[in-house]
């Protein structure tokens, strides 16, 4: 599947870090929106902000997506990732509420 057929608050996630546009990153988020990486939680505009610069665009992160598929508001994505802190491949899990993101989970690896 192509990045085309992400749903639109997806896409624009994955937009944010590729251009390293932490403000876009933000603004894709629901104000209680956040980010679940392995288990760490980061809500909130601040939050999400926060895991942006030391995890994503701060680490000048490139995220391309490998194959996704819908279900109601879940998404869930296989992605290559390439950064100064993390270079491989993850799944992610959205959830959609209305026109932004309330949730992007990277499960922790098996």
């Amino acid at each position: 599947m192509s990045e085309a057929a992400l749903p639109a608050p997806v896409q624009a996630m994955v937009d944010a870090i590729n251009a390293a546009d932490t403000e876009a990153f933000v603004r894709a988020f629901t104000p209680a929106g956040f980010v679940d990486d392995w288990g760490t939680v980061k809500a909130g505009p601040d939050g999400v902000r926060a895991w942006a610069d030391s995890d994503a665009i701060g680490a000048g992160a490139q995220m391309t997506v490998l194959s996704a598929t819908t279900d109601g508001d879940t998404t869930r994505i296989r992605f290559a990732w390439s950064s100064r802190v993390f270079n491989g491949e993850s799944e992610g899990i959205f959830v959609i509420e209305g026109d932004k993101l309330a949730s992007f989970t990277i499960p922790p690896s098996h």
